[in-house]
């Protein structure tokens, strides 16, 4: 939501898809430095869905990126600054949750980055993410997918936060919570981080995807005109979940400023216990295979939606953890 907040500022161009960069490509093609290497990237980014909705053409961005990208840093200046350009505009944000994966990459590759997190209640988290079963457990935890679904999520914010230490003022926090609840109030807190004046009125108006649509799990609350994603999990989920899962993420609940129901800590049993300490290395462990080893030349392309028609709906910004880089002024 955050991100369409900003398209529908009038101050950004309108990108409504993730840019892929540090995630995806960089993993799956490896060095841009190697003319080869940005070929064989263009043959494929010139039909995705990136390219599709950037607007550019694909022979000149194809010329500018084989002539000056060197890095995936480079990449991301060069396509974005071609899409604010070619609007108009004189700055430009990408976002994507797995961007607080490589937050010291981008800082090193993009310097003048700024980055807003934006964080979740972990219980609503993963009840949303286990609802669209977004989170594989191990076969062996499939009837524990919620639970899964909240080590998930506090696994990528916790190393986010983490590496965000070393940015100092160009990392700015702000809760999914106050975004929905005192929209005008946190918008003139990130206009003042970004150097941008934030009109809550002029984006009301605007409404550039899911300010105008949410993008929800519960679509149907849409449909029931109830539509309400705070605290949605004090309703559907049960007590011995409430538990279960405060008894797996409480004190980092706590930490983030989420009060907990159940303040004495449910005793996690052997099971849980396991999960608390397997979930977290196995992450970390595709991760370093991933970006530190040829196992990345194998990341799914899904998410590219290669020779895909395009039906102009918006992409899905859910609010897990979104981090959005922006050009200082």
């Amino acid at each position: 939501m955050m991100h369409h907040m900003l398209l529908s500022s009038g101050h950004f161009p309108i990108y409504r898809t993730e840019p892929l960069v540090f995630d995806l490509l960089l993993p799956r093609f490896g060095d841009l430095r190697k003319a080869s290497v940005r070929r064989k990237l263009m043959r494929y980014w010139v039909r995705s869905r990136q390219f599709r909705r950037s607007g550019l053409d694909a022979r000149e961005i194809t010329e500018k990126v084989l002539r000056s990208v060197r890095s995936g840093g480079d990449f991301l200046r060069v396509v974005m600054g071609e899409i604010a350009r070619t609007g108009g505009y004189q700055r430009w944000a990408g976002w994507g949750p797995d961007n607080l994966l490589y937050i010291p990459e981008i800082e090193r590759q993009i310097s003048e980055a700024l980055f807003i997190h934006v964080v979740r209640d972990g219980r609503d988290v993963a009840l949303a993410l286990d609802r669209k079963q977004f989170i594989r457990p191990f076969p062996w935890d499939r009837n524990s997918r919620l639970f899964v679904s909240a080590l998930h999520w506090m696994w990528k914010v916790q190393t986010g936060r983490r590496y965000a230490g070393v940015l100092g003022p160009d990392y700015l926090e702000v809760h999914f919570e106050d975004l929905v609840l005192n929209p005008s109030e946190t918008l003139e807190k990130v206009g003042a981080f970004i150097g941008q004046t934030l009109d809550y009125e002029k984006i009301r108006k605007t409404e550039i995807g899911a300010v105008r649509r949410p993008n929800t799990s519960f679509t149907e609350e849409l449909e029931a005109h109830n539509f309400s994603p705070v605290g949605r999990w004090k309703n559907l989920l049960s007590e011995d979940q409430i538990r279960r899962l405060e008894g797996l993420a409480g004190e980092f609940l706590v930490e983030l400023g989420y009060p907990l129901s159940h303040p004495q800590r449910a005793s996690l049993g052997f099971r849980l216990r396991a999960m608390q300490s397997l979930y977290p290395a196995f992450y970390n462990l595709k991760e370093w295979l991933k970006i530190a080893t040829p196992m990345g030349r194998f990341v799914n392309m899904n998410r590219l939606h290669l020779n895909e028609v395009e039906d102009n709906g918006s992409n899905n910004s859910g609010a897990l953890s979104v981090t959005y880089s922006a050009q200082k002024s």
